[in-house]
């Protein structure tokens, strides 16, 4: 099952509903979960896009299972029952449920696919991961697939497939291989984006309904512009 978008009123991009989960093409920009900007979050927009749906008046529940950073785009799974959600989490704590992204960076890497390993360690201060080589105090061990899919015209275009999932973890190993994602001023690429976007898609998901037991693949469409367009 692919990633169809359903038009609503909220300008949500609905890839997949259901009585327990439902999943959303987030935009940049976006922030999944309320935090300390006070900004809306992708959550509370997905909460009136449901009331307004189904017409229920008072709360609504939604349960967060993951999230994206907010310059990232792409697949995000909310689940819609407590009774999903644990099974989510568990997925997702798993590494059952597998995720796919797609990046475009500045150098060519230095093969065309690898596997990194890094130990990172993040600084709550200036909210920035560091890659080293070897294990140190405080530092989470990384671990990521990617592969060259095209030369662009001044850019490359990657796909990545994690093995864990840490804070800032693409965006800090690639920029640590000499491959800095477009629009990524935090880890070393020389301008942003327009849109304070950067270019990473979270693109494929893939994992077993936590009630139907039936297997999901969503693809999420890539964001509107000349450099995805080329990647297509």
């Amino acid at each position: 099952m692919s990633g169809k978008i359903i038009s609503n009123k909220t300008n949500l991009q609905v890839l997949y509903e259901d009585n327990h989960i439902i999943i959303v093409n987030k935009r940049a920009g976006d922030i999944v979960q309320g935090d300390k900007t006070g900004d809306k979050p992708l959550s509370d927009v997905v909460k009136e896009y449901i009331a307004h749906k189904y017409n229920k008046p008072g709360n609504v529940y939604l349960g967060v299972v993951h999230r994206l950073d907010r310059p990232t785009t792409g697949v995000v799974v909310f689940s819609k029952t407590s009774k999903a959600l644990p099974r989510l989490n568990k997925l997702f704590a798993d590494k059952v449920a597998k995720k796919t992204y797609w990046a475009v960076v500045k150098n060519s890497p230095p093969k065309s696919f690898d596997t990194l390993t890094h130990w990172l360690k993040k600084n709550p201060k200036n909210n920035k991961s560091t890659p080293y080589k070897k294990e140190i105090k405080d530092s989470k061990k990384a671990i990521l697939h990617y592969q060259l899919l095209k030369k662009l015209d001044n850019y490359y275009h990657l796909e990545i497939n994690l093995e864990t999932g840490r804070h800032h973890q693409i965006r800090t190993q690639l920029a640590a291989i000499g491959c800095p994602i477009k629009g990524d001023l935090k880890y070393g690429f020389n301008r942003s984006n327009p849109d304070a976007s950067i270019h990473l898609h979270a693109r494929h998901l893939a994992f077993i309904h936590p009630v139907k037991n039936e297997p999901i693949n969503i693809t999420a469409p890539l964001p509107k512009n000349a450099i995805w367009d080329a990647c297509k």
